[in-house]
């Protein structure tokens, strides 16, 4: 009885210990520097981004409609 009381208090002890040793004393982190600038939409102002976003929404909302409304067979397959 004694020994899996240890065992509890042994387990509660390294569970509320963890995340204090888990942390160093000098964890700061730096960016480091770009060397050139991403620009995947065009002009990097964004305006990119907005219409391919559109078009994949419409895109699965056709697909929605499409999956909702195909295979009209409700037949069984078993007699």
């Amino acid at each position: 009885m004694k020994f899996r009381n240890l065992l509890a208090a042994t387990a509660a002890v390294s569970l509320a210990a963890s995340p204090a040793l888990a942390q160093s004393g000098n964890a700061d982190r730096a960016s480091a520097p770009a060397a050139k600038e991403n620009r995947l939409g065009g002009s990097g102002d964004g305006s990119g981004a907005g219409i391919i976003l559109a078009l994949l929404a419409a895109a699965a909302i056709i697909a929605g409609i499409v999956i909702a409304a195909g295979n009209e067979d409700d037949t069984p397959t078993s007699p």
